[in-house]
C-alpha cells in the first residue's frame, strides 16, 4: 500500500513494522503461508548476487509485545514464591513449637474421646485463620499502595498501567491463602498428634521437648528456609554485579553538561525543504546565542536516547561473504556542529562542519564498528559509501572525511552498530534522482545544547527559543542527557532493586528461622546446660557448643542453597550483562553472607545460654 513516494524511501529503509488483522475463519498458518508468498515476490525484486532469503513470520501482537517483559515477570513471581514459601516455613516452625507446647492439651482431648481428623481440622483451622488474616492484611496493603507502586514501575513495562487490583487477583490471593494455611498447619498437626497419650499425660509436669522426628522437621524448615534464601540472594547479586558492569559502561560521549528536546515540524506548515532547513537555521543561531550555551546542535536522533533505525548501504571494496545479506547502518542526518556538542572522540580525519554545504562534495562520517567492519586494516578516510542495496545504482557515492567513537544506541547495555553521520543539508544530493520523491526531510528532529555549567539551567531557555520561532510547535523529551541514560537503565534497575529488596526479606525471614530454632533448642536444654556449667564447662565452651548447631544447619543450607543458585542461574541469562551466571565472586560472597549472619543469629541464644545460673535452675528442676 505504499505510495510511489513512500516507496522511494522505505526502498533501502527497514524499520518498518508490519500489522494485520486475520480475516475471521483464517487460522494463522494459513496467514503465514500467505504472507510467504509475499515475501517471495519481494524476495524476487533483489538481485540474486545478494543471496537474500525474506521469509514472514507471524507473531500475535500480544505475545510482541510482553514477549521482553515475560523473562522478568516470571523472575520476579519466582521470587516472590520464593519469600512467601520461607515465610510459611517460619510459621509451621512456630506452630510446630506451639504444637509442642500443648502436646499434654492434646493428649487430653484425645484421652475423653476426640478423633484424630477433629484435631486436625482445630489445627488446621488456627493456621487457617493466621493464614486469611494475613492474607487479608497483604490485599488491603496491596490495594492502598497500589498507584504508588506502580509509579515505581519502568514506562516500558507493556501494559503498566492496566494493572489493578480486580476480582482475578482477589481470587488468586484467597487460593495462595488457603495453600499457605494448608502448608503451614499439616505438617505440625500431624507431628503434634504423634506422641501417645500415656507418654503425654505421665510426663504432664516436666517439659517433653522436641522428639526426634520434630527436631529433624524443624531443623529441616530451617535448612530450607535458608537454601532457598541464598539461591534469592545469589540472583540479586548476580543481577547487581550486571548492573555495576552496565553502569560503567562508556556511551561514546560525555552526557554531562547536555540538555536536549525533540520537535516535529507539522507538513501542513513546512512543505518545502527549503522551509525545513531555513528553521533548523535560524533556532541553531538562536539556540547558540542563549547565554550559558557552548554550543548546540540537532540531529534526526540522539545516542542513548533513540532507537536505532536500519538503512541498506553499499561500502566500496567490501565484498560480502556468500548469503550474508544486507549490510544495515544506524543513519543520523546532523545541523550544525552535532558530533563535537555530543562529545564524540574523533579517531581519524575531521569533524563536519558548516563547509560541508548543498554546494560541497557528499561527506560524511562514519564510526568505528563500521569502519573496522567493512574496512578492516584500513584507513577509511576516502573511502566512499551509497544508499541502497546496488553498486550499480544510480544513487550518488558519499565521501567518508571523518572516523568517531562508538555511540550506544537505545541502552547502554546494547551492542553498538554501524553509524553514519551525514549533513541534513546535503540530502538532496545524497538521494540524487530519487530526492524529489522522497520528499522533505528532517521534519522530526532532535535537539542538544552543551551548556558552561549545569544543563537544566537552559531547558527554559530551549524552550524560549524554539517557541520564538513558531509559538504553535510542540517541544517534547526536554531533560539533560544524563537523565535520558537513567531513563535506559531504568527497567535493569527496577530489576535488581526488587530482586535485591525480596533476597533481603529472604535472607531476614531464613536468619530469623535459624534464631528461633537456636533460641527453642537453648530453652529446652536449659538443665543439660546447668549440669554442664556445674560440672565445670566454661561459658565460652557453652557459646560455642550452642552456635555449632546453627553453623552446621547454616553450611548444610549453604552447600545446598549454592546448588540450587547454580541450577536456576542460567534462567538470569537474559538478564544478565557481560557477568557469568555461574560468577564465582558472586556465589562465594552470597554464601559467606549467609553464613555471617546465621553465625549471628545462633550467637545471641548462645550468650543467654552462657550466662545461666546452674544452682537456680537445679534448683528449679
Amino acid at each position: 500500500s505504499f505510495t510511489p513516494r513512500e516507496r522511494a524511501d522505505a526502498g533501502d529503509n527497514l524499520q518498518y513494522g508490519a500489522l494485520a488483522r486475520l480475516k475471521a475463519g483464517l487460522s494463522q498458518s494459513q496467514a503465514e503461508s500467505d504472507a510467504n508468498r509475499v515475501a517471495r515476490q519481494i524476495q524476487a525484486d533483489y538481485p540474486a548476487k545478494m543471496g537474500v532469503t525474506v521469509t514472514a513470520s507471524l507473531v500475535p501482537l500480544k505475545e510482541s509485545v510482553v514477549a521482553q517483559a515475560r523473562p522478568l515477570v516470571r523472575v520476579l513471581f519466582g521470587a516472590v514464591i520464593v519469600v512467601l514459601l520461607i515465610a510459611c516455613a517460619n510459621l509451621a516452625g512456630l506452630l510446630l513449637i506451639r504444637g509442642v507446647r500443648s502436646r499434654r492439651e492434646i493428649a487430653v482431648r484425645q484421652a475423653l474421646g476426640a478423633s484424630t481428623a477433629a484435631l486436625l481440622r482445630h489445627s488446621l483451622m488456627e493456621s487457617l485463620m493466621i493464614s486469611l488474616g494475613g492474607g487479608a492484611l497483604g490485599v488491603a496493603l496491596a490495594w492502598s499502595g497500589l498507584k504508588w507502586w506502580v509509579s515505581l514501575l519502568p514506562e516500558n513495562l507493556p501494559r503498566v498501567r492496566e494493572i489493578s487490583l480486580n476480582w482475578q487477583v482477589c481470587a488468586f490471593a484467597l487460593a495462595v491463602t488457603l495453600g499457605a494455611a494448608l502448608l503451614c498447619g499439616l505438617a505440625p498437626a500431624v507431628s503434634a498428634m504423634r506422641t501417645g497419650v500415656n507418654e503425654a499425660l505421665k510426663g504432664a509436669g516436666r517439659n517433653l521437648g522436641l522428639g526426634h522426628g520434630q527436631s529433624h522437621l524443624r531443623s529441616a524448615l530451617v535448612v530450607g528456609e535458608v537454601a532457598t534464601a541464598l539461591m534469592l540472594l545469589t540472583a540479586a547479586g548476580l543481577l547487581l554485579r550486571s548492573f555495576a558492569r552496565m553502569r560503567a559502561v562508556d556511551p561514546g560521549f560525555e552526557p554531562e553538561h547536555v540538555v536536549s528536546a525533540s520537535f516535529d515540524l507539522p507538513s501542513s506548515r513546512y512543505q518545502s525543504q527549503t522551509q525545513v532547513d531555513g528553521f533548523h537555521q535560524e533556532l541553531l543561531r538562536r539556540l547558540n546565542k542563549l547565554p550559558g550555551a557552548k554550543s548546540a546542535a540537532l540531529a534526526t536522533n540522539l545516542p542513548i536516547a533513540e532507537p536505532n533505525s536500519s538503512r541498506l548501504f553499499v561500502a566500496e571494496g567490501y565484498q560480502p561473504p556468500k548469503g550474508s545479506g544486507f549490510d544495515l547502518e544506524s543513519q543520523a542526518y546532523v545541523v550544525g556542529d552535532f558530533l563535537q556538542t555530543m562529545g564524540i572522540p574523533l579517531l581519524r580525519g575531521r569533524y563536519l562542519t558548516l563547509a560541508d554545504n548543498e554546494n560541497a562534495p557528499l561527506v560524511v562520517v562514519v564510526n568505528r564498528t563500521l569502519a573496522e567492519r567493512y574496512w578492516p586494516r584500513q584507513d577509511p578516510i576516502g573511502k566512499r559509501i551509497k544508499w541502497g542495496a546496488e553498486t550499480g545504482s544510480p544513487l550518488p557515492w558519499l565521501t567518508v572525511v571523518g572516523e568517531v567513537a562508538d555511540t550506544k544506541q537505545g541502552a547502554l547495555d546494547s551492542r553498538p552498530w554501524a553509524q553514519v553521520y551525514e549533513p541534513l543539508v546535503q540530502f538532496p544530493g545524497s538521494f540524487g534522482p530519487y530526492a524529489a520523491e522522497i520528499g522533505v526531510h528532517g521534519q522530526t528532529m532532535r535537539i542538544a545544547v552543551r551548556a558552561v555549567g549545569d544543563a537544566r539551567s537552559l531547558e527554559n531557555d530551549v524552550r524560549r527559543a524554539v517557541w520564538s520561532l513558531d509559538p504553535q510547535l510542540a517541544l517534547s523529551h526536554v531533560q539533560t542527557m544524563e537523565e535520558a541514560i537513567s531513563q535506559s537503565e531504568a527497567p535493569r534497575r527496577f530489576n535488581t532493586a526488587v530482586l535485591s529488596a525480596f533476597a533481603l526479606g529472604a535472607v531476614l525471614l531464613a536468619i530469623l528461622g535459624i534464631y528461633g530454632v537456636i533460641a527453642f533448642s537453648v530453652a529446652q536444654r536449659t538443665q543439660e546446660i546447668a549440669v554442664r556449667m556445674a560440672l565445670g564447662a566454661q561459658p565460652g565452651g557453652v557459646i560455642r557448643l550452642v552456635t555449632m548447631a546453627g553453623a552446621k544447619l547454616a553450611l548444610l543450607a549453604s552447600a545446598l542453597g549454592i546448588a540450587g543458585a547454580a541450577a536456576i542461574s542460567r534462567l538470569l541469562q537474559s538478564l544478565l550483562f557481560e557477568v557469568n551466571p555461574f560468577d564465582p565472586a558472586v556465589f562465594a560472597l552470597a554464601a559467606a553472607s549467609v553464613l555471617g549472619l546465621a553465625l549471628l543469629a545462633s550467637f545471641l541464644p548462645a550468650r543467654r545460654a552462657a550466662a545461666i545460673e546452674p544452682m537456680q535452675v537445679l534448683r528449679a528442676e
